[in-house]
């Protein structure tokens, strides 16, 4: 299929998608990230987040997405404070060191604001909207962009026996309300990405079913982003119960997405990832 072009606006970066693949590349700064990549928060040095940063950069990473709370299924809230005391300090040197976009996977106000006044032109927000637009109205007012992730529940609770009546449909209705409760706000529409959440209150097969269909997020008109990389549905179909085993099923993924015309792959291997993308992007 053709994908559709955007640019997208986040401060003062402007991003033409569409042309080609981009990646965003995981940095996780949390002990207990289902990954198994930990070992960065371990470190608690941000020269050593920084480095693996420049890594990622060097792998063929186009945005830089930093994480301090995990959510995985059943994973344990932590507070705005505990949150903030993991990523400022190395989010002060990435801004200083790092060319590329650097964006925040947050849904607490208070560390998307502290982010995005640190320098951050993206926030990454699992929970999309909710009745607390703070986020909102940082991201307005700061000129950033925004990901609106779908999600049912909390990552807590989400895994909890989910039902759908059309997965697709009944996700495509939910972020179509947070794209409007985001204009609404006063977020521009060039400066919104959506994310059809995989992992996040799915069963594998409603994973599958996205995955298969992916194309029909092209009608809210907006850059679609995707995060399958090495998460528990690709465990289940390929009988691997660790995380760090699932890469080539993780390419598997990025690949297909690539052809059904999603514009933003989120993954933890950006170097294999990327060799696989610029070859799906050729067959495009």
């Amino acid at each position: 299929m053709l994908r559709t072009r955007h640019i997208l606006e986040a401060r003062d970066t402007r991003l033409l998608l569409g042309e080609r693949t981009m990646i965003m590349g995981i940095m996780n700064l949390t002990p207990d990230s289902f990954s198994r990549d930990g070992r960065l928060a371990v470190s608690r040095d941000p020269l050593t987040h920084v480095r693996f940063a420049q890594k990622l950069v060097r792998d063929g990473a186009d945005i830089l997405d930093i994480g301090a709370e995990s959510t995985r299924p059943g994973a344990r809230k932590i507070s705005f404070r505990e949150e903030l005391r993991r990523i400022l300090p190395t989010l002060r040197l990435l801004v200083k060191k790092i060319e590329i976009p650097i964006s925040v996977d947050t849904y607490k106000p208070e560390v998307a604001i502290a982010a995005l006044d640190q320098g951050a032109c993206i926030i990454n927000n699992i929970m999309g909207v909710g009745p607390d637009v703070r986020i909102l109205k940082a991201v307005r007012d700061y000129g950033a962009a925004i990901v609106l992730m779908h999600m049912r529940g909390t990552p807590a609770t989400m895994q909890k026996d989910p039902v759908y009546r059309d997965v697709v449909g009944d996700i495509l209705t939910e972020l179509r309300h947070a794209v409007e409760k985001c204009l609404e706000i006063g977020i521009k529409k060039n400066r919104i990405i959506i994310d059809p959440g995989f992992g996040f209150g799915k069963r594998v097969e409603h994973n599958l079913e996205i995955l298969r269909r992916l194309e029909s997020f092209a009608v809210l008109r907006c850059p679609v982003l995707v995060g399958m990389s090495r998460k528990s549905f690709i465990g289940r179909v390929l009988g691997q119960q660790r995380p760090d085993q699932r890469t080539i099923g993780s390419v598997a993924t990025a690949c297909t997405a690539v052809l059904k015309g999603v514009h933003i792959v989120r993954v933890h291997d950006v170097a294999a990832t990327r060799q696989a993308v610029v070859m799906a992007d050729a067959i495009l």
